[in-house]
């Protein structure tokens, strides 16, 4: 017989059902079928996946630092020091990039585009190591180019096919990663290349030694990464002017992304402009530290960064929820920012204010989950590469204003004064990403609307 019942539906299974039952009237063979949710458990092979891809992160950030450490050896072999524009061209084609990388992780797949990325960075190594300065910034803006798939692949990876649940905890660890690897693009590479040292290695061969590096990473990603082809045949359709835009579209039109990626541009720029560029300085003019010191103090912020962003990952998984770990962070970041700029320095113990503004600058990386979470499953990679560019362009806009900030009118050192009025732009910023903290909608496994009674939906029921 047929009665009319209720069924309840759990919320977690809310979204799915109503994203996959077909409107009134429309045909069920003209539903799309939805992107394929990430698994429950995890999966080895899949696990792995994601680490090549963050051992990708690790060493594209040691390619990207390596220059660095390299500077006397490329102003004789340029005639002249380019690097300033050298990076410059590197972090514009960064940006740009972000955004298509991502759109082409969600048309074509992990495996048919992050491969290709870590050979793009393998062949730039090998242009640099030509030696002239037109190869050098050829080979740079190449790797560039290559190099963004590495965070952005790392997470499309951890968004795809790992458990949702630990989204944060892995885009933490792949931050991490990259930071360590940051570290060895400059000690290693200086003692390699060191002339007093014991290996006595040629500027060059560096070079090669990345490129091989990173070939033999291209070919074990290959191997590993799961064969499939993305969202393509079922989101995008066939490849036009619409399509390729209809990602954007969703992305950008959606206002929960540009809250995520203000919120994660204003949130970074204290470390990676502040901590990274000019707290050496303002330690050793400022606060009149010795040069080794200060650059020892200012070391403790990546340190703290390493173990910050797994370490929020993970509390913000444990917890099922995004804010209350972003608002706290923040509000220690801007306790840590506060006392790093007014406190004297040696009132509080020796790298603790550094190092607890380090940990808490992990929660810069929480909106990169916020961003995934809030858009649709099949735009994945869009999203993270929409994320990337938003805070790349807030560091690209913030950068050069504080740097003018930072450049003293008399020709002398700037004071203690004009270094705390330097840095106040870096604090309006946490301030302003706190408030926008508050608005941002949740996202996270235990979201309010997860708490609401289950879905009820009446109609008739054979039986």
């Amino acid at each position: 017989m047929a009665d009319d019942m209720a069924v309840q539906v759990h919320p977690r299974d809310r979204q799915e059902l109503l994203r996959v039952q077909p409107r009134r009237g429309s045909s069920p063979s003209r539903v799309a079928p939805s992107a394929a949710a990430p698994p429950g458990d995890l999966r080895a092979i899949y696990v792995l996946a994601w680490l090549l891809c963050a051992i990708f992160y690790f060493y594209q950030y040691a390619v990207r630092s390596a220059p660095g450490v390299m500077q006397q050896e490329l102003i004789a072999a340029w005639g002249g020091n380019y690097l300033g524009g050298m990076i410059s061209a590197y972090y514009v084609a960064y940006a740009l990039m972000a955004l298509v990388a991502g759109l082409l992780l969600d048309r074509y797949g992990p495996r048919q585009t992050i491969p290709l990325g870590i050979a793009a960075v393998g062949i730039g190594c090998l242009i640099f190591a030509q030696g002239s300065l037109a190869a050098g910034m050829v080979g740079f803006v190449l790797q560039a180019i290559g190099a963004i798939f590495g965070f952005i692949g790392a997470s499309y990876v951890a968004a795809r096919y790992l458990p949702a649940r630990m989204l944060a905890i892995f885009l933490g660890l792949t931050q991490a990663l990259g930071m360590a690897g940051a570290a060895f693009g400059t000690k290693p590479v200086h003692l390699a290349i060191d002339p007093a040292g014991s290996f006595r290695v040629g500027w060059q061969e560096v070079w090669i030694g990345f490129m091989v590096m990173g070939f033999v990473l291209a070919l074990a990603t290959w191997i590993v990464m799961p064969r499939e082809k993305g969202d393509s045949a079922e989101h995008h359709g066939a490849l036009s002017l619409a399509s390729v835009l209809q990602p954007f579209r969703l992305v950008f039109g959606n206002p929960q992304s540009w809250l995520a990626g203000i919120i994660g541009g204003l949130l970074f720029v204290p470390t990676t402009i502040g901590a990274l560029v000019w707290a050496t300085a303002f330690l050793h003019d400022g606060q009149h530290m010795s040069m080794a010191d200060a650059a020892s103090d200012a070391f403790m912020v990546p340190v703290g960064w390493v173990i910050g962003c797994p370490l929020l990952g993970y509390i913000a998984d444990r917890i099922g929820r995004r804010k209350p770990v972003l608002i706290g962070g923040a509000f220690v970041m801007l306790a840590a920012g506060l006392m790093a700029i007014y406190v004297p320095e040696g009132t509080f113990p020796r790298y603790s204010v550094a190092l607890v503004l380090g940990i808490a600058s992990g929660a810069a990386m929480i909106p990169f989950s916020m961003m995934k979470e809030a858009n649709p499953p099949q735009v994945k990679g869009t999203a993270a590469g929409v994320m990337n560019f938003l805070v790349f362009l807030t560091t690209g806009i913030v950068s050069p204003f504080i740097s003018h900030l930072m450049v003293p009118a008399s020709g002398h050192a700037l004071t203690l004064h004009e270094f705390q009025s330097a840095f106040l732009p870096l604090v309006g910023g946490i301030v302003i990403a706190l408030v926008l903290s508050f608005i941002i909608r949740e996202t996270g496994a235990r979201r309010a609307d997860a708490a609401e009674k289950p879905l009820v939906i009446a109609g008739p029921v054979k039986s």
